[in-house]
Order: structure tokens, then C-alpha cells, then sequence
């Protein structure tokens, strides 16, 4: 994955933004002060914020908020591309998510957001030969957010789970960019096998609410699955596929499903 722009860190839109609206909540509700302020005001850029999200949100007694803040630092210093897919990750859900209307809310509120990012951390860990830390950071990512994402998955940027409540990705999976999911998806096997066992879902697709896609399959660029859909075979792009087994119902319906987020079969977003 490419790293980001070094400009980045001088010009940075959306923390500028965070912080802007940071300041706007603590003068709307003071009681959120100490939150907000120990959680964005109070660190100079927003991989810093993240880290210390991060380490709040998955300390735990066998391992310390001090800890986990060390590694989170040492991850977003190592690969500037975490804090890039993280930007775009935010402005996913900024756009696409209706209940939605400020910079702020994924990093502070919303789990979906929040669990996208631990992972993140965990994979690169694990890119760097420290799998057991890995594991324990998928599985208090697990317990903290009911999201449970293998740390070998491949996942693009630009990735927006909406309420993202029983989420499951597996080892080989592999996610592109500006994809949308909504809650109790699942990428999974088909057995117990070892190789290479689960999906690759392409760039734009959108992904219903308790759809299960279980195999070494491609659902291709642009495509929508429905809520509920059993995907056991391979989906062309730019295509819906509903049922159980899923089958090709039509179109996508527009050129950008996963931004649309239209989940009605027979429309067009």
C-alpha cells in the first residue's frame, strides 16, 4: 500500500476540522470537556488521537493503557498510510452514513470507525512478525466492539461499517477500497481448510445488513449483495445479488453502490 503524501502533516483538512468542531461540542455540552479535550484537543495531530483512543478503548488488566499506547505510536510512526486510510475512513463515514454530521463522531462514538482503526494497528503489527500481540489485539477489538477481524486481512481504505455490531472477517480475506458494510456480515470459510479460504470483495462494493460471503470468491467492483444474501459464488461487477444462495437479481443500480448506499432492488442510487 503506498504512503501518504508527506504534506500531509502540514495540511490536514480533517483534523483542522475535528478540531474546529471539538471546540464547538465543549461550548454546546461542557460536561464532555475532560472526554473531548483528553481525546482530540488535547494532541497535536490526529494519529496521535487515534493512538490514544485506541489505548483507552482496548486497555484492559492484562495490559496497560501505557502499553498499547506505545505500540499505537510506534505503528502510526512506522507507516504513515494507517493515519492516511484513517482520513479517508473518516470522510467514508462522514458521507455515507446519515446519522453522521460531524468529523468528530466516528473517532469519539462510533465502533465501527473505532474497531476499522484497532484493526489496522493489529495488521500491521502482524506484518511485522508480532502475531501474538496481534491476536490480542483482534480479541480485545473483539470484546470492546463486537467486531472480529482477522489481523492477516487485507483491507483498503475508505471503509465505512455502519452500527458494525457482530462483524466477522477472516484470515485471508481481502477488502479494496470505498467499500460499505452494515452490521453482522460476515467473511468467512467454507470448511477447515488452510490456504487461501475467503473472499475478496473489490473496490465500491456495498454489503447488506447479515450477508454472509463464505468462500475463496470475488464479488466484483461495484457491486451491491442484500441484507440477508447467502453469497456462495462468484459476483460479477457492477451487479446485485439477493437470496439464499444468492443469485443475480440486476444491475448495481448507479456507478458507486457503496457511496449511494442504496440497498433497494429495483431502484437506482
Amino acid at each position: 500500500m503506498a504512503h501518504s503524501n508527506p504534506k500531509l502533516a502540514e495540511i490536514d483538512p480533517v483534523w483542522a476540522q475535528i478540531t474546529e468542531e471539538a471546540r464547538a461540542a465543549i461550548a454546546a455540552e461542557p460536561l464532555l470537556g475532560g472526554l473531548i479535550h483528553g481525546s482530540l484537543l488535547h494532541h497535536e495531530k490526529l494519529e496521535s488521537a487515534l493512538a490514544y483512543r485506541f489505548s483507552q478503548k482496548l486497555a484492559s488488566p492484562e495490559m496497560s493503557e501505557q502499553i498499547l499506547r506505545e505500540i499505537t505510536d510506534e505503528a502510526y510512526a512506522a507507516d504513515p498510510w494507517l493515519g492516511e486510510a484513517a482520513r479517508a475512513d473518516i470522510v467514508a463515514v462522514f458521507d455515507r452514513d446519515p446519522a453522521c454530521d460531524r468529523f468528530l463522531q466516528p473517532v469519539l462514538f462510533f465502533k465501527g470507525f473505532q474497531a476499522i482503526q484497532a484493526y489496522r494497528v493489529g495488521h500491521w503489527l502482524w506484518n511485522q512478525g508480532r502475531k501474538d500481540m496481534s491476536y490480542f489485539v483482534q480479541m480485545r477489538t473483539s470484546e470492546a466492539f463486537g467486531v472480529d477481524i482477522h489481523p492477516a486481512a487485507r483491507i483498503g481504505k475508505g471503509i465505512m461499517i455502519d452500527h458494525a455490531h457482530s462483524i466477522v472477517i477472516g484470515e485471508t480475506a481481502v477488502v479494496g477500497d470505498n467499500v460499505s458494510m452494515l452490521h453482522s456480515v460476515t467473511l468467512g470459510g467454507t470448511g477447515k481448510e488452510h490456504d487461501d479460504r475467503h473472499p475478496k470483495i473489490e473496490n465500491g462494493v456495498l454489503i447488506g445488513a447479515g450477508a454472509k460471503v463464505l468462500g475463496n470468491i470475488t464479488v466484483g467492483y461495484c457491486s451491491r449483495i442484500a441484507a440477508g444474501s447467502v453469497v456462495l459464488e462468484a459476483v460479477p461487477p457492477m451487479k446485485t445479488v439477493a437470496g439464499v444462495p444468492a443469485k443475480i437479481v440486476g444491475e448495481a443500480g448507479c456507478t458507486h453502490p457503496s457511496i449511494s448506499m442504496d440497498q433497494m432492488i429495483g431502484t437506482k442510487g
